[in-house]
């Protein structure tokens, strides 16, 4: 069998890769595997960590700050042959054996797997699967947030119930900081959508994915823990998010729809900005502005 692919794609990475890859040898036991690492044009000491501590990864370096999806692609250029992939934030800490659990899971219908993911210092999983985008969930959100809402699946896109991370569940997407994706499924989907700086880019491939038949699933015996990002408290990043949400779902819907979802998302940042919410301050207000859906912007 080809080996896998573990991808990586860093920026400004060099405090978190220590930690990363001295779990990786646990993480990925019983697979045959090599890292393949893009680096998007990192003003900090990353490729150097990086050819200190892996002196084996194939490390391309794009050159600019191209995004995450950009990043992926060009790791997956540079690959070669491989049974699977599995793509990783430098910020994952992988439990023993995880990989190997999540590229078993593969096939039959099943084309991404995802682990439980685990906040650090946490004992409870993170709530990681999601549902679709719909007007009705983005309401229900906005009128009673997503983790309440998330306990009734017309609700919300979180998915809450417990039981959903205690067994193999399918989801319509989940959180890509840890995915193993199956040749085959990668065959059939192409390339990472580049207009997506950042978020939405594991969105859309998960949707994408079920469009081709390909189902994300989650297998809980396979662990790990997300130191996370800023996107929460970033007024910046959240705005990001919550712009390209919104963009995806233009996609994959009409223009009537999209107003309606728009509204909705528009109406929940404005209610967490009255309550004090600096990055949904800023979310709303771009948002709001005309011609706010055009482009991506950069961080």
């Amino acid at each position: 069998m080809s080996p896998v692919a573990v991808i990586v794609v860093t920026w400004n990475s060099a405090s978190v890769l220590p930690g990363f890859l001295a779990a990786l040898p646990d993480g990925m036991a019983g697979l045959d595997w090599r890292l393949v690492v893009a680096d998007n044009d990192s003003a900090d000491d990353t490729v150097d960590v990086l050819r200190e501590l892996a002196p084996d990864a194939t490390v391309v370096q794009t050159g600019r700050n191209a995004g995450y999806a950009a990043g992926v692609n060009a790791a997956l250029g540079a690959a070669g042959e491989y049974g699977a992939v599995l793509i990783c934030n430098p910020d994952i800490r992988m439990r023993q054996g995880c990989a190997k659990r999540l590229v078993d899971g593969l096939g039959d219908g099943v084309g991404i797997a995802v682990p439980l993911l685990y906040e650090e210092g946490r004992d409870t999983p993170h709530h990681s699967l999601r549902r679709e985008s719909s007007v009705l969930r983005a309401l229900g959100e906005a009128v009673i947030g997503n983790t309440r809402a998330g306990r009734f699946p017309p609700l919300s896109e979180l998915v809450t119930d417990p039981a959903a991370y205690q067994r193999p569940t399918r989801a319509d997407w989940a959180t890509g900081a840890l995915m193993a994706i199956s040749a085959d499924c990668l065959a059939a989907c192409g390339p990472w959508d580049e207009s997506f700086f950042l978020y939405s880019e594991e969105t859309e491939y998960c949707l994408r994915a079920r469009d081709r038949g390909y189902a994300t699933r989650l297998e809980p015996s396979a662990e790990a823990v997300h130191l996370g990002g800023d996107s929460q408290v970033s007024p910046r990043l959240w705005t990001l998010l919550t712009l390209n949400r919104v963009r995806l779902y233009r996609r994959r819907h009409g223009p009537l729809a999209t107003a309606a979802f728009r509204t909705a998302v528009l109406l929940r940042e404005t209610s967490r900005a009255a309550l004090g919410r600096p990055a949904s301050r800023a979310a709303a207000a771009a948002l709001a502005r005309p011609g706010a859906l055009r482009a991506t912007p950069g961080p």
